[in-house]
């Protein structure tokens, strides 16, 4: 018999259910998730490999699920979103039973003439290709269609921008709303990590507080503009002495050097938006925190943990107090 799950606690939390970048293996940690938690309620961003299990152990039932956000359409930041679906799907495993749409990036302008490679179109892709799956449950187990509850919507840029952005340009912009519901607001920004386009970073704010999340991201102007006056800020960061000490290809060494942000950048990003608190997640490369922590505070003097999966904060502030 299962055992009652705990009533929806209120408040705004992070939990960071994945922080190893990818898609290559270099220690035990789950890939690229993040949750945020509102009065009990949660919202996803990127679903790296091991987020099923590491959403499941953290307390969260599909259920509860309201929406989700991708960062960028790299592999290790949206491989397990199938398996996250259908295991978190209908009530005989507490899933979703009501619509939760994923928002993320739409075609890139500048990618493959003719070529469809955008959020909406990888999730319709993805429930065609587990159809005999979704369609032998419905009917044999009484469960409801996946394909009317997993809806996806590309990301529109602001038309200030949608001219002019592509993978090696990403101009100075402020956030754009791309999802509001009674508990949440989220606002996306472009990120530079050429040559993956478009690339977001997502501030999501609730009346207790706000939070940032890089995605992949050079350090850039746009992340400063994203996380000014928010209560934590999760940042990437990627170890380039640990890729320079590998044989590996110049191309793949540069991709790291242009693409990701040292530990200084990070301290530079925080330090200039005025966050107190700063959460390293999204790790390239292997070091210690002592190390990670060490590089972040050449330029930021505030708190600094690198995140481990599994690890909650508590977000306290008053960012929408008024407003919802």
């Amino acid at each position: 018999m299962n055992k009652p799950l705990p009533e929806p606690a209120a408040g705004m939390s992070v939990i960071t259910l994945g922080t190893a970048a990818g898609p290559a293996i270099r220690g035990p940690h789950p890939g690229m998730a993040t949750a945020v938690v509102v009065d009990g309620s949660f919202y996803l961003v990127d679903f790296g490999l091991g987020i099923t299990r590491a959403a499941n152990s953290a307390g969260l039932r599909g259920e509860n699920l309201r929406a989700c956000f991708i960062t960028h359409l790299h592999s290790d930041h949206v491989a397990e979103l199938p398996g996250y679906f259908l295991w978190n799907w209908g009530r005989p495993v507490n899933g979703i039973t009501t619509p939760a749409t994923v928002f993320g990036p739409g075609t890139d302008p500048q990618g493959i003439p003719g070529e469809n490679g955008g959020t909406a179109a990888m999730v319709e892709h993805l429930l065609e290709a587990f159809s005999y799956d979704i369609n032998i449950r419905v009917h044999d187990e009484g469960r409801p269609d996946l394909r009317e509850l997993v809806l996806a919507a590309d990301i529109e840029l602001p038309a200030a921008v949608a001219g002019t952005a592509h993978g090696n340009h990403t101009p100075a912009m402020e956030p754009f709303l791309v999802y509001e519901d009674e508990l949440v607001r989220v606002s996306a920004i472009l990120v530079e990590h050429p040559p993956v386009f478009p690339a977001f970073g997502f501030r999501i704010e609730s009346r207790y507080g706000s939070v940032v999340i890089s995605g992949d991201t050079t350090e850039c102007a746009n992340m400063v503009a994203l996380a000014t006056g928010a209560d934590l800020l999760i940042h990437e960061a990627v170890n380039l002495d640990y890729f320079a000490a590998l044989d590996m290809a110049p191309e793949f060494l540069n991709h790291q050097r242009i693409s990701h942000t040292t530990a200084p950048g990070v301290g530079r990003v925080a330090a200039q938006a005025g966050v107190p608190h700063v959460v390293l997640s999204h790790l390239a490369g292997l070091a210690s925190d002592d190390e990670w922590t060490a590089g972040v505070r050449t330029g930021f003097d505030g708190r600094i943990t690198v995140a481990a999966p599994g690890n909650r904060f508590d977000v306290a502030g008053a960012a929408l107090a008024e407003a919802l």
